[in-house]
Formats: structure tokens, C-alpha cells, sequence
């Protein structure tokens, strides 16, 4: 067929085409819910994910109030943003935490865990943490001290999660602060002191180019539910399950070896 017979049979199809009703491009949700199943099917299927020696396969971990007994090491966790239960998921940040310092310090017989119930969502992070949030820490801070006299207390926020630490550690008296072996906050936004905890407690772990925990991220003026102001916080704030292990051999340090290894 010479090249102005092809032309031409196009255009003949193309006008005798059906005229198809134009639609709006769906949202970024619904394409996430319809790409989800065929990313299962057709993703590479490895063997699964290595927890470590101790994994804490729960999302929820209330270990001050269930009837545990006291333990040597008591660490209570404010999980980040989107977090399930109160400590999050098993290859989160905070078990993997767990998982690492149960580890080194003897096994979990020794390690009491207890999360913050608090509502970790985007209106969390807009009010800079939940003062629910923080009064919660503070009770768990507290009951920690007298229920259990002879723990190390530990305490760990990742993300907005870091708020609710350092609000707890403000509201706490002298005594309980001296009971304190460790603070940690991870992907919150720098900050040299916590309460009244001496600096050498104090471990602020924050990512290279993470524009929330540096502050670059302009809070003003904040447009709600603009995808772009969301979308430069969410880039750089991730990944802080890398620095998880690193994070657990530190806060061991900070127990000066009174617990067994």
C-alpha cells in the first residue's frame, strides 16, 4: 500500500470511531488501590525478611500494665506517624529497636516494652504532637518509676513520636528524670536538650537531607492537603529503620553494664 493510501485508511478509521466520553484522571489512592494486587502478583517472591534473634511480632506492647513483671530495662516507645497499634509494625523502628537491645542485654526476660497510645496522624503532625499524646508518656514515665523501683527507664520517639519525649520530660520531676538511662528521639526535629535529662542520656538521630527533622520544610504558610507540602516532608523523612541497630548498641551503652550481656 503506498504511503497516501495508509493516510488515508487512517483517517477513515479514525473518523468513524466512536466518540469516547472524556474522564477525570483518577487520584493518586485510587491508582495505589488498583496497582497493589498486580505488584503482589508479578513482584520476585524471596524468603522473608530477617527479624533478628528476638523478634516482637506484635503491633501493641503494654508490658507496664498487662502483668508483667518488672524487668530490668523498662523502654517505652512513641511510634511515628501511620504506626499501627503502639509500637508499629514487626520491621518497624521501634521493634527492631527492641529486637536489638533484648540482644544485647540478655534476652527479652529482661526488657519490658510499653507503647504510647496516641493518635499518630497528619493532624498529629500539624499540632507538632498530641499534648494526649505527651500526657500519656508521662504516665507510663511515672508508673514505670514507682510500680517498677529498680528498672532502667528508656525512653524513644521516632518521628512525631519525638514530641510526646520531649513534653514527657518536661512534665516529670527531678527524681524520675535521674531515673532516666536514655532518651532517643529519631527523624524529630534537632534539638540539643530533653526536659532536665543530662546531654550524655540524650542520642538525637536525624538523616542526612531530611528536610523535617532539619526544619527546612517551610510550616508557613501551610495549605491543608496540599500534595506538595506533604510530598517533600514524606521523601527525605524515611528509612530510619537503617539506623534502628545503631541506635539500640548506644542506648546499650548508655546502661553502663548493670544488666547482664
Amino acid at each position: 500500500m503506498k504511503p497516501t493510501q495508509l493516510l488515508m485508511a487512517l483517517a477513515t478509521i479514525a473518523y468513524a470511531a466512536p466518540t469516547v466520553e472524556q474522564t477525570m484522571a483518577p487520584t493518586l489512592a485510587e491508582l495505589d488501590t488498583h496497582s497493589q494486587p498486580h505488584i503482589k502478583r508479578c513482584g520476585k517472591k524471596g524468603p522473608p525478611p530477617y527479624y533478628g534473634e528476638h523478634p516482637y511480632p506484635n503491633q501493641t506492647y503494654n508490658q507496664l500494665t498487662d502483668g508483667t513483671p518488672c524487668r530490668n530495662v523498662t523502654l517505652i516507645y512513641a511510634r511515628g506517624m501511620g504506626g499501627k497499634g503502639n509500637v508499629g509494625e514487626v520491621n518497624g523502628v521501634g521493634p527492631i529497636i527492641f529486637n536489638r537491645l533484648a540482644t544485647i542485654i540478655g534476652g527479652p526476660e529482661n526488657l519490658a516494652i510499653a507503647g504510647v497510645k496516641y493518635k499518630a496522624n497528619m493532624k498529629t503532625v500539624i499540632q507538632k504532637g498530641p499534648r494526649e499524646g505527651g500526657r500519656a508518656m508521662t504516665e507510663l514515665i511515672n508508673r514505670a518509676a514507682t510500680q517498677c523501683p529498680g528498672t532502667k527507664i528508656v525512653l524513644v520517639g521516632h518521628s512525631v513520636g519525638g514530641a510526646l519525649v520531649h513534653q514527657s520530660a518536661e512534665n516529670i520531676t527531678t527524681e524520675v528524670t535521674a531515673r532516666i538511662a536514655a532518651a532517643v528521639t529519631l527523624g524529630y526535629k534537632k534539638r540539643d536538650r530533653i526536659g532536665k535529662i543530662p546531654k550524655s542520656r540524650i542520642l538525637v538521630v536525624c538523616r542526612k537531607g531530611d528536610s523535617f527533622c532539619s526544619k527546612t520544610v517551610p510550616w508557613e504558610p501551610f495549605v491543608y492537603g496540599c500534595p506538595i507540602w506533604f510530598y517533600k516532608i514524606v521523601k527525605t523523612h524515611q528509612n530510619y529503620e537503617k539506623n534502628a541497630n545503631a541506635t539500640a548498641d548506644w542506648i546499650a551503652g548508655r546502661l553502663n553494664g548493670n544488666v547482664s550481656r
